[in-house]
Parts: structure tokens; sequence; C-alpha cells
């Protein structure tokens, strides 16, 4: 017995125990679901995607759900989705396997058809979509033909087929996906069937393809085969599978022991508001699914798996203590720290890198068709290159000046890497920008970001020195072998053109001291069309202004990630903030802000205004990189510094620059 195990019994009992699903067992109850990586090639597994995978294997992780594979050509849904309806696929699946095996961490594999939810195609081109009836969706705007009769066999067919390839590759089960308002769902779903032959009508005839995909997986693979269910209990959505067919459905292929377990989630990908619930940002509770799938598991003898937000093994323990579930999906923790169960089984939470939910480098890169990554862990997706900390060669004396997420991450690293850091912060806390953020209404949790890598600083034993400048004497007397200047960036102000004495300021002062703007209406302006002109107008209309939003773009949050963004869209709708879009700030007076049309030059003028904010980005604060760089100091730039960005940049280029040190 390991010294950690008395202590991780009494921390994490229930959620370190096997779960038998099936005809296997999960060494414990933390569960990777099956999640779009953008890191397949042609339909095949690559050494990028086993790297991934690996490396949560490694971490610990019970249960491996590889994301969606295609089981009928019609459900290519993306140009990036992996595919299982040849034996081409077989030799990529047991390479996965085989990586996976060794750390005992268990892999199923998802069978999937998106129905009419497609995405895009390789060359760009829209392809014909097919669902069970001629019913359009929202989201994607797309309008389906009706499958055939024969087409609904062969793709009922292709889940038997797709299965038994990766039963043959190695894999230890599969998934039938049913959830987000995929094919399964569209069956089931009233309003999205309206077949009048044997697969519509009835509740029985809209249950039949389900059922008999179920069966014809069971037919391809034998008994023993484990295959689940993935369901959205409720897809939040007017027009979406309504919770009461998704609940009887799931009881029904539960009872029937044709759905080995059952795993709950929410939302659709057919609707703006539906979609925000497949990766559900920080605006939602912890767990917020629990209750649901409780329900469900109350009524079910198989094991219920549930998602929604469970970050923190100890949101897992109460869950499962709770009886709300048997397991907790746990994937974006895992995509932000996937050391995540092994550190909560040797009982070091202080030292879990938590996920905060912004969807910027998860979510948001496949949304843009790129690797998924993670803001916090930019090791995430680059695990071939930055996996593995290696030993520097020659220890060397870095000093690292400014402490936020750039020179945080620069410092951990490259103190990980043996090198001898002291990070120099002028403030009397690190944080950078992160500290402004996290002051903004429902972005409170964006502030974890820098708990976080203060945690990695200071178990690397990196020194830090506060309210500290830094300057070239200062690091002449230092003798550095190399200074990681990560000095950030300050606000931008655009020229304007100002008559009498009108109140004009920065976004960041205005987050920081919300009481300092006059009573009255107030124009934000909106550069970058992100959180700052968003976040800055709720803080002021929660506060009482009247709020006009001056954005330079088509719409507000442009920038942000659509869930994100639908969320902030929501919430600015509510507080009855006026959005005015393709405008930039020309000037102001005492009581009016002189706007200009982006695409006519034609003026825009709001009359009766009390003050403006200028949210309209930064410029980099690279003093000290141009003194080093002209005394001809050792020096490496990083972060804002060179470019102001996002969060995600400067912790990139903090790792980059660490470890090549």
């Amino acid at each position: 017995m390991t010294s950690d195990r008395p202590e991780r019994l009494v921390m994490f009992p229930r959620l370190f125990s096997p779960l038998a699903i099936g005809s296997v067992t999960l060494r414990n109850r933390i569960v990777s679901s099956g999640h779009d990586t953008v890191m397949a090639e042609h339909g095949q597994i690559t050494d990028r995607l086993i790297a991934y995978h690996e490396a949560r294997a490694r971490g610990g992780a019970g249960l491996i759900v590889v994301q969606v594979a295609g089981i009928h050509e019609t459900a290519r849904y993306t140009s990036h989705v992996l595919m299982a309806t040849d034996d081409s696929c077989v030799p990529g699946y047991r390479a996965l396997a085989e990586a996976v095996a060794p750390h005992g961490t268990l892999l199923f594999g998802q069978l999937f058809h998106p129905g009419r939810e497609v995405m895009d195609l390789d060359d760009g081109t829209l392809t014909v979509a097919v669902a069970p009836s001629a019913v359009p969706t929202e989201r994607f705007r797309v309008m389906p033909r009706p499958l055939r009769l024969a087409e609904i066999r062969e793709i009922i067919d292709g889940y038997g087929q797709a299965a038994a390839r990766l039963r043959r590759a190695g894999l230890d089960g599969v998934e039938i996906v049913a959830s987000h308002g995929y094919l399964p769902s569209q069956f089931l779903n009233p309003a999205a069937n309206l077949r009048t032959d044997a697969y519509g009508g009835s509740a029985e005839n809209r249950l039949r393809f389900l059922r008999e995909a179920f069966e014809s997986v069971r037919r391809h693979c034998g008994p023993d085969f484990p295959v689940g269910l993935r369901i959205s209990l409720d897809e939040r959505d007017p027009s979406g599978l309504p919770a009461d067919i998704a609940f009887a459905a799931s009881v029904s292929l539960a009872g029937e022991g044709l759905a080995d377990y059952l795993s709950v989630t929410t939302g659709t990908s057919a609707s703006l508001a539906g979609s925000d619930h497949i990766a559900p940002d920080m605006s939602n509770a912890s767990g917020y699914l629990a209750p649901l799938a409780g329900k469900l598991r109350a009524a079910v003898r198989v094991p219920v798996l549930v998602a929604g937000r469970i970050n923190q093994p100890q949101e897992a323990e109460h869950i499962i203590a709770d009886g709300q579930a048997d397991a907790c999906v746990m994937t974006r923790a895992m995509i932000c720290d996937p050391e995540m169960p092994a550190l909560a089984a040797a009982g070091q939470t202080d030292d879990i890198r938590a996920c905060i939910g912004c969807n910027q480098a998860c979510i948001g890169h496949f949304h843009l068709g790129f690797p998924i990554s993670c803001i916090q862990h930019p090791e995430t997706g680059r695990e071939r290159l930055y996996g593995i900390r290696r030993r520097a060669d020659r220890p060397k004396n870095v000093m690292i000046v400014g402490g936020g997420p750039a020179g945080l991450k620069a410092a951990a690293v490259a103190a990980e890497r043996g090198h001898d850091v002291t990070l120099y912060e002028a403030a009397g806390r690190v944080g950078g920008q992160v500290l402004v953020a996290e002051r903004l209404p429902g972005r409170e949790e964006f502030g974890g970001a820098i708990t976080n890598l203060s945690r990695e600083v200071a178990r690397a034993g990196v020194a830090i020195r506060l309210r500290t400048t830094v300057d070239l004497p200062a690091v002449q007397a230092q003798s550095p072998d190399l200074v990681v200047v990560a000095t950030g960036a300050r606000p931008y102000r655009p020229p304007l053109e100002i008559m009498d004495s009108p109140w004009i300021a920065d976004a960041w002062d205005v987050i920081r001291r919300p009481e300092s703007a006059p009573p009255g209406k107030i124009v934000v302006a909106d550069f970058r069309g992100d959180w700052v002109g968003l976040g800055t107008a709720r803080l002021l209309a929660a506060a009482g202004h009247e709020v006009i939003l001056a954005v330079r773009g088509y719409a507000a949050g442009e920038s942000l990630q659509q869930y994100v963004r639908d969320r902030l869209l929501a919430a600015i709708s509510r507080q009855r903030i006026t959005v005015l879009p393709l405008v930039r700030p020309f000037g102001a007076d005492d009581d009016t802000v002189y706007l200009q049309h982006v695409l006519t030059d034609e003026p825009v003028l709001v009359a009766g205004v009390a003050g403006l904010v200028l949210a309209c980005g930064s410029s980099p604060a690279n003093e000290l990189l141009d003194t080093l760089d002209s005394a001809g100091v050792p020096a490496l730039g990083i972060g804002d510094c060179l470019a102001p960005r996002t969060v995600e940049e400067a912790v990139l280029e903090g790792l980059v620059a660490a470890s090549g040190i």
C-alpha cells in the first residue's frame, strides 16, 4: 500500500472506487468524454491525437471516450471528423489503444451521425445534409433532405460495422451519440421527425432508429462488448427534443439491456442558446446538471455518467456521494490539467490547475478549425513538443520582469527546467490584466488563471520581488544570463477631436472604479469586440447608467467564442444596453459623443451624454525591452510587450521562451 492511499480514501473514497460498466471495470470514476480535438487528419487517428490522449491516461483518467467517428459517408459534419466507415481506421485506433492501455485507463469510441447538424466540408462548400424530415436547423441554417428507407438501413448497419472495427482495434467499448440534437435525437424529436412510416409518428416508431442502432452494435459485436448512450436530457430549445421523451428513451434502452450506461448532458447543436451548453462557460454553475442526472439514475439500473462543468474532484465526489451519478465527466478539467486525477488521488488538491470555463482555446479553437489547447496549459495539444519538461544542459541565472500570465508561465517553466529564476513585479500583486478581467460581471472565475499560475511558480521555487521597478541599472547590477521581459501593455487612446471638457476615461480605470463615472448616459467605444467593452457596459448598466455600446464590428463580442458571446449578449439584452454596430469614436464635447460609420464615414451622433469610455485596446509597454536591446543585454520579450493580444498568447509565449532557455 502506498503512503498516499489512506489520505486518498479519506478525501475522495467514492471518486476513486472502481465502477463496472457491462463487462469492464473502470479503475475510478473520472471520465474524459468524447470531444473534437481537430487533431485528426483525413479522417484518421494521428500521432498528435495519440499523444494527447496518452497524457490524460498517464494522468490517471478512469475512462477516455474518443471523439466522434462517422459511421456513414453522410456523417461528415466537419472537414476534420474521424471516420470509421472502412478498415483503414483500424491501425490508428489500435495505436491509440496500445498507448492508453498500459496506464490502466479504459478506452471507448463514439459512434456518430450528425443528421442535419453539418458545419463544413474540405473545399468550403456545403454538403447535402440528411435528416428524418426536411426541417431546418437554426444555428447552421441548414435545410436537410429526408432520408430514404434504404439509407436509414445503411446508417443503422453502419453503427454496427463501425463498432466492430473499433473492437477489433482493441477499444474497450463504444458510445452511441444521441445528444445535442444529432441524428438519433432528430428521430426522437416530434418537431424534427415528421415521418409517417415505421420511423415516425408514434413514440415507439420515433425510438425505432436508436433502438435498431443499438441492436446493430450488439449484432456485430456480441453481448459482452459495452455500449453506452450519450443523450441530452434537456436540449434547452423550444424546438428541441422534449426532456420527457429523452428520459423515456433512456429508461427504455437501459431496461431492455441495450445500453450498458447512460451519459447525461444537455443542450443542442441546433440553436444558439441550446448550443451554449455543449461546453458551458463560467457563467454556468459547477455541476449544474447533477440534479437532472439524479432523476434518471433513480429510474435505471445501469451506471449514469454526468457532465456539466465538473472541474474539481471535490465537486465530483459530492455528486457521486449524493447518488446523482455513478461517474463524472471532467473533460475540460483534464484539458486544463491532465494530471488532475493523479493529483486528486495523492491528496494534492492545491496543485490542481482548475479549469475556469473561458472556452477560449478548447472549444474556441475547434470552432476556428485549429487543434484544441488551453490558455492556462498550452502544453495541451502540443504534447509532442512540450509534454515532457526537459532539464536544461546548463542552469542559468534568469531575470523575469513582469508578473502577468506571460511572466508567471515563463518563470515556472524555466525554474522547473533547473534555472535560477527571479521574477520582478512593479505592482503589489502578480496577475497583470487578469486582475482587471476578474472584476467584470460573470468573469470573476477568470482570476483563477493567476491562482493556478502562481501555484506553479511557487511549486517551482521561483523567487518573487513585488513592488520592484526594473530598469537598466537594476539589470546590470544583477548580471543575469538572460532577461525575459513581460511588461505587458497599457490602454490605447485613439486620436479624438475634443471640444469643451468632456468626461473621458479608459475602460481599465472604469472597471477598477465604476463609481468614478458621472451620472447619466455613458457611451462605451469598443474596438476589439471582446470581454472588455461588453463587460464595462454591463458594469456601468448595473450601476444605474444608461449605456450605449458602440462597436467597430458587425456585433458586440465578435472576437469571443460563440458560447461566451451568446451568454454576454443575452445579459446585455436583459440589461437594456443599446448596441450601435459599425462605428468608431471620432470626438466628444460636454454632452455629445461623435462617432463615424466605418463603412460610409458618415457621422453618427449620440446626444445627452455624460461621458465616454474607451475600450480601444492597448499598446505595448516595451520601453525596457528596447533599452536592453540597445545596451546589448541578452533579453527576450514575450506577451503584450511585443504586441497586445490575449492571455492565451501570453502564456504560450512564456512556455515557448522558457523551454528554449
